[in-house]
């Protein structure tokens, strides 16, 4: 194993140490990236992409779980630590001459450390692979069951159908790809339609929040269950388990360059969140569900097709998160090197087991909170800040070590309070409502599913 490299111990006053070690310079060698090919703004894009995939949707739930003016607040503040986070994780990686996640903990907190990011690595991009299956299905079956003329009992836009068919033929296909700075023009697509499901949200937030009835206690500053949402915007915001990969694809991998990239990738994914979460809420204030989506009325065309680009984003997000889970598998059982067989017979493994979890199960609520609190949170808040810790040198009242001691304790405090909290008050697991203001007179708060096909849900995230 490669031993801890201590840049600022040992006297290297070489123009080679100078180049490894200014901050215009690679952090990590650079014949370890000398098959990177993406420019920034694919970079960008990818980091966006990565940001903004399910979690997005449960970002208005995560405003009436805060209170808004405290939910707006946390929001803000999960953006600012998630920027300055990424960055003090490349920063670690350069401190230990670490080129992955992984590595850099196991340099930092030895083979336990390891072994324990591995599981959360793992763990987090593989259950939103199957978040993003039942996204995916349940959004275009509701989508295809809209289109005049066709059987809403028709077997071929059933969900399950509608899973593997998308499986084949898009997500399994761009999953295999190994160079990840191939999905660049990928992301930008799954980025322009979320600006459409922005525009969506925003004109039914202007033409539709009067039709629905006021709710008590919608303005208060802050709710009893603050810290789930905390768990929600972190599972929104979590893009850690993609750094190095988007990094070492860089032709170009410097600190002032991924800092740049970082710092546009949160600020346009902070704004789209802030302005979706924002008009989510003022739309549906006390009705807002998990998935914002199910708040729409079935007959709202518009919303059906904000609810179809959002259906595509999932899909164009799958591949990211299938990167990451083989990387993770590649880098424990086969050390960081993948022949073109295994690669393909890894990636193959994991669509197909996250698929037939999919297929097998519709509510993943509870499962997408733990997920929030006991993952996201760690991969966000806690390794990268104790990493920093351990390996920088510099004084304690340094800024950069007093504000990671600051996001390490938050995020100890959220993980343990929001495990608690998600498991004494679950987040309720139904599905197939119709909201009662979608029914002239208010006659009726369900719609009867008929008993040959299966009522679906949206996950909460």
């Amino acid at each position: 194993m490669e031993e801890l490299r201590q840049p600022h111990s040992l006297p290297l006053p070489s123009p080679a140490h100078q180049e490894e070690t200014d901050e215009r310079t690679s952090l990590v060698y650079k014949r370890r990236n000398k098959e990177g090919t993406s420019n920034l703004s694919s970079a960008v894009f990818n980091i966006i992409n990565s940001i903004i995939g399910s979690g997005i949707i449960g970002l208005p739930y995560s405003l009436r779980e805060a209170g808004f003016p405290l939910g707006i607040l946390l929001l803000l503040g999960v953006a600012y630590i998630t920027d300055y986070s990424i960055i003090l994780l490349i920063k670690g990686g350069s401190l230990s001459g670490a080129n992955s996640y992984q590595s850099l903990v196991n340099k930092t907190y030895g083979f336990m450390g390891y072994l324990l990011l591995s599981a959360l690595q793992f763990l987090y991009p593989f259950i939103a692979m199957i978040s993003y299956n039942i996204i995916t299905g349940d959004t275009l079956t509701k989508v295809f069951q809209r289109i005049p003329g066709v059987d809403q009992d028709n077997i071929l836009i059933s969900r399950h159908v509608i899973i593997v068919c998308v499986t084949l033929i898009f997500t399994l296909p761009l999953s295999l790809y190994r160079n990840i700075s191939k999905l660049g023009k990928v992301s930008f697509l799954s980025l322009v339609l979320t600006v459409v499901i922005l525009v969506v949200g925003i004109i039914r937030t202007i033409t539709f929040s009067s039709q629905i009835p006021q709710t008590e206690d919608a303005w208060e500053f802050a709710k009893p269950n603050a810290i789930q949402a905390i768990g929600v915007m972190s599972f929104a915001f979590v893009c850690h388990h993609n750094s190095f990969l988007i990094y070492g694809s860089l032709k170009e991998p410097t600190l002032s360059n991924w800092a740049r990239v970082t710092h546009v990738s949160v600020s346009f994914a902070v704004f789209i969140s802030l302005v979706f979460a924002v008009c989510g809420y003022v739309t549906f204030r006390g009705y807002t569900e998990g998935d914002i989506f199910e708040n729409y009325c079935r007959d709202d065309d518009l919303a059906m097709f904000g609810r179809f680009c959002y259906g595509v984003t999932v899909i164009l997000t799958f591949p990211l998160e299938c990167f990451v889970t083989r990387e993770v598998m590649a880098n424990v059982f086969f050390n960081g090197k993948l022949t073109t067989a295994w690669h393909a017979t890894l990636t193959i493994v994991v669509v197909v087991v996250a698929t037939s979890i999919s297929l097998a199960y519709d509510c993943l609520g509870i499962v997408l909170e733990l997920n929030g609190v006991l993952s996201a949170t760690p991969l966000v808040f806690i390794l990268p800040a104790a990493c920093y810790l351990k390996l920088s040198e510099e004084r304690w009242i340094h800024p950069d070590k007093l504000l990671s001691a600051l996001i390490l304790t938050v995020g100890v405090l959220v993980m343990i309070v929001g495990f608690v909290m998600t498991v004494l008050h679950p987040q309720e697991c139904g599905h197939g409502k119709e909201m009662p203001y979608c029914f002239p007179g208010n006659s009726s708060l369900y719609n009867n599913t008929p008993p040959s096909s299966q009522p679906t849900q949206q996950p909460s995230v």
